[in-house]
């Protein structure tokens, strides 16, 4: 697992402002917007790290995004701007921390799971957020990670205690 830094800051960042403004440039629904974005050059360039070797901004992604599907206005359902924003930022922080690409961590999980999970989790630290979500999917990472959450735990509680 890699720790989060400042490119990485900047990727999450771009990523939230990129979904977040999407209920407003984009008229495809916010579920649509999410699968093309996920499935699309644009993520791959954050994945690979080519964004931050160029100015992006949300607009530039807007227009790769419409040149590579073309334009639709396929569904209506839009997620409010604070949903929109939180689940860009914990696709991407996912992504870069778990060193995934953007199609593995949405195969992961679904727009639709990360709305109905906004409420109780986007006020968690984002790492919180995505453990809790892979341990209600069953899906501790390595063994060696594992062991050193426990450890930490166990740390804890000793330190707490002494």
């Amino acid at each position: 697992m890699k720790s989060m830094d400042r490119d990485g800051l900047f990727l999450c960042d771009l990523q939230a402002k990129t979904f977040e403004e999407s209920i407003d440039v984009v008229p495809v629904s916010s579920e649509i917007f999410i699968r093309r974005f996920m499935n699309s050059e644009a993520a791959r360039s954050l994945d690979s790290g080519y964004a931050l070797q160029v100015i992006t901004q949300p607009e530039d992604i807007f227009i790769q995004i419409e040149e590579q599907y073309g334009p639709s206005n396929y569904g209506s359902v839009k997620y409010s701007h604070n949903e929109m924003a939180w689940i860009g930022y914990l696709y991407r922080y996912f992504a870069y921390t778990y060193e995934l690409s953007t199609l593995q961590v949405y195969k992961i999980v679904k727009p639709k799971e990360l709305r109905d999970l906004f409420l109780p989790y986007h006020t968690l630290d984002t790492s919180q957020a995505i453990e809790r979500i892979l341990e209600a999917k069953g899906m501790l990472l390595t063994q060696e990670e594992e062991l050193k959450r426990q450890y930490e735990i166990f740390r804890r509680i000793r330190k707490g205690g002494a």
